[in-house]
């Protein structure tokens, strides 16, 4: 075999590594893999003990037997967070009244500003089947872990600050197991259907 053709295989052999590797982690980025994310879909989710809009404690057994889905934000956030929030809101809105069959969830990253009562005053211009959790830093912390959630105080001029936080939707089935990200980027009908899967 000549230095030539010697060439030509081994980057014929890089080409189909480099090939196999992509699509190695767009199977595993996209949920379609089948070993390493079971095992990353059981480690998603699990118990909290958090504090509702309301006032009331709430756990996450009392979400268990509906699906729901679970987005982490603060009510300063200037963009993500209302977006995201109005998108979910238009998927409740298109399921009408099977919206009672699934609860939405909006988990505070901000625990210093978002109390109960500004929770409530920022959801009131969503739907109104979004349930707003807030609690003490170490009870949020130790729910951002178990979904794998990134957040981090961002200090601004003037003493203020903003938040970096992890930009998913999580959709848990009735179990309260991780099912995959929710896609919000297609029309609201079509996530409302692909919602009604899992009643």
């Amino acid at each position: 075999m000549n230095s030539a053709t010697t060439r030509l295989v081994l980057v014929l052999a890089s080409f189909v590594a480099g090939l196999v590797l992509c699509f190695t982690v767009v199977l595993l980025i996209t949920g379609h893999g089948i070993g390493p994310i079971t095992s990353a879909q059981a480690a998603i989710g699990g118990p909290f003990h958090l504090v509702d809009q309301n006032g009331k404690t709430v756990t996450n057994d009392d979400f268990k037997g509906h699906p729901f889905l679970v987005f982490f934000g603060f009510t300063n956030c200037p963009e993500i967070c209302p977006t995201t929030l109005f998108d979910i809101s238009e998927v409740l809105n298109k399921l009408g009244p099977d919206a009672d069959k699934v609860n939405a969830l909006f988990v505070t990253v901000d625990p210093e500003r978002d109390t109960p009562e500004k929770l409530k005053d920022y959801l009131s211009s969503f739907n109104p089947h979004l349930i707003g959790l807030g609690g003490d830093p170490a009870a949020l912390a130790a729910v951002a872990k178990a979904y794998r959630v990134y957040y981090k105080k961002v200090p601004q001029d003037g003493g203020s600050y903003t938040m970096d936080h992890t930009a998913i939707v999580y959709l848990m089935d009735k179990q309260g197991s991780f099912v995959a990200p929710f896609n919000l980027k297609r029309r609201p009908e079509d996530a409302a259907a692909d919602l009604r899967r899992y009643f």
